[in-house]
């Protein structure tokens, strides 16, 4: 296990605290949509940390064409439809270029600064010219307004139970999802950023917003600093 995260509930545990089978129930929302509005159709996405492909199967369903990395081959087990790569996102260097690389699950949030550099070198070495990145951040409260709870729809309970700062800028956030026949839960490492010091992160590695993509500004289209 990941230094500083942990899970716990049925089924596999993956080295950054997430249970397999917990994903593999969970709903996709709207970042599809977000998505598909902010790239051409067809388009070849790299989706780094696919996980089980609950975004993988929805933009196969629109008709992009997916290649879906994740460090677990346990989440890589549950994709379908999609060419699957199983390796750490910071270090991939597949030689080869996309349309679109997107990097959702909040993973450029990650505690270890290095590991977000290298996340952010993946992106720009993958990108065809003319192609964009599209990030998913944190909302601006995420690591304030706790503790907090979010009954689904589908009939289970997310809790962000606390979020408690570990040194260096970073906080253990532990989060429990209730379903009525199992409750599993996560401890992981997370890096608050501000919004200038998101755009700050880009442009270390050659990126710059080119728009917000959403009114809460969790999603983001970014593009190369040379494309503008």
């Amino acid at each position: 296990m990941r230094e500083g995260h942990e899970g716990t509930g049925p089924g596999a545990i993956t080295p950054d605290g997430c249970a397999v089978e917990l994903y593999a129930r969970l709903p996709v929302g709207d970042e599809p949509d977000v998505i598909a509005a902010a790239v051409p159709a067809r388009a070849r996405i790299l989706e780094l940390g696919s996980g089980v492909g609950r975004m993988t199967h929805a933009l196969l369903e629109r008709g992009f064409e997916v290649t879906a990395v994740d460090e677990s081959a346990g989440m890589l087990e549950r994709v379908r439809g999609a060419r699957t790569i199983c390796g750490p996102v910071e270090r991939l260097d597949l030689g080869e270029t996309f349309d679109v690389v997107l990097l959702a699950s909040f993973l450029v949030h990650a505690g270890d600064v290095e590991v977000r550099r290298g996340m952010l070198r993946t992106c720009v070495r993958h990108l065809a010219k003319g192609g964009c990145v599209l990030i998913q951040r944190e909302g601006e409260d995420y690591h304030t307004d706790v503790p907090r709870e979010r009954v689904d729809p589908a009939g289970f309970t997310v809790r962000i139970v606390s979020a408690e700062p570990v040194g260096d800028g970073v906080d253990s956030v532990h989060a429990e999802y209730v379903f009525p026949d199992a409750t599993w839960t996560q401890t992981f490492r997370a890096r608050p950023l501000t919004r200038e010091q998101f755009e700050e992160a880009l442009a270390e590695a050659g990126l710059t917003v080119e728009r917000y993509l959403t009114e809460d500004r969790t999603w983001v289209r970014a593009v190369p600093v040379s494309a503008t």
